[in-house]
């Protein structure tokens, strides 16, 4: 998983985070730029949403929020059923709320269906980490109860 990503259904993870162009409102007209296309076309054939990502800077990192700003004008998103992650660690000023109010607020301007007892706060460390993958059993644990909500909630 990468460090920001959208989890498009339960087998399939969107990676083209960094293929997507800033977004300009007057580019989002037919034809679409390729990577645009794709996005949309993965939301579309989603039949639920989950999102990680951290917090930065007291939000929503830059590149994430462009995608989000992609998604807006296609519809594909619209009555969606959306969740989140927020894997911040305890560290984190915030412990990833800042993240989850800029979600909250692009989701619903979007027409997402905000799935909120599929929202959680997971703290990871690094040291939670092996191979790309949370290992800690407990922490999985927390992330499949997350999963399973969106399923029920959709």
């Amino acid at each position: 998983m990468l460090g920001t990503a959208a989890t498009l259904t339960a087998s399939k993870t969107y990676t083209g985070l960094g293929d997507l162009p800033h977004f300009n409102p007057d580019d989002d007209r037919d034809p679409l730029p390729p990577a645009v296309a794709a996005l949309r076309a993965a939301i579309k054939e989603a039949s639920a949403i989950l999102i990680c990502t951290p917090e930065y800077a007291g939000g929503l990192p830059g590149s994430f929020k462009n995608l989000l700003d992609w998604t807006v004008g296609g519809g594909e998103i619209y009555g969606k059923p959306v969740s989140w992650i927020n894997a911040s660690s305890i560290a984190a000023p915030t412990g990833g709320r800042d993240a989850h109010d800029s979600l909250r607020k692009v989701l619903t301007y979007a027409g997402a269906k905000i799935v909120e007892e599929a929202c959680a706060r997971i703290p990871v460390s690094r040291a939670d980490v092996a191979d790309g993958q949370v290992a800690d059993p407990d922490l999985r644990g927390r992330i499949a109860v997350a999963v399973s909500r969106l399923r029920e909630g959709g």
